[in-house]
């Protein structure tokens, strides 16, 4: 498994990659819309095949996590993902990464929780406002649990 920064030559994948997987080629999070194919980030690959998706954008000493995407569950691919956006972050001098998901996605909680990140927000019905901006957003997620709020995650990153 071979985990690399996204390059130029690169952006064609990703945005196919977006438009699989999130149905569109933004992403909306805290009011903010994000184009994740033209930011830098990182892929996973094994044997010519994309197994996992990361990209980000900073903002002084914050670096935040736009997209994550495991195309394999269960295979170290998110792990993989996390560790190089971690000796990213410590690369270009940021102390936090910050992530946000919504209130339906129990799986990525217990990953990101299990690996150091700790929750510091919710904006309650914040993913209504979203909608106004992406209306492909579904109204209903993972175990049938109706998709309203926003919570945001972060992760301290000592310098090495």
């Amino acid at each position: 498994m071979l985990v690399r920064a996204i390059e130029e030559a690169d952006r064609i994948v990703v945005g196919r990659l977006v438009l699989e997987l999130w149905g569109t080629h933004t992403s909306v999070a805290h009011g903010q819309v994000f184009f994740p194919a033209s930011l830098p980030g990182f892929l996973v690959e094994q044997q010519d095949q994309v197994l996992g998706l990361l990209t980000y954008t900073t903002n002084d000493n914050l670096l935040e996590i736009v997209t994550i995407d495991a195309l394999r569950r269960g295979r170290g691919v998110g792990t993989a993902l996390l560790e190089a956006v971690v000796h990213r972050a410590r690369q270009l001098g940021c102390n936090r990464i910050r992530l946000t998901t919504t209130n339906d996605n129990l799986d990525a909680l217990r990953f990101y929780q299990r690996r150091g990140f700790r929750l510091t927000s919710l904006r309650s019905d914040a993913v209504r406002e979203s909608r106004r901006v992406k209306p492909e957003i579904p109204s209903v997620g993972d175990y049938g649990i109706p998709i309203v709020d926003e919570l945001d995650l972060e992760r301290w990153v000592a310098p090495r």
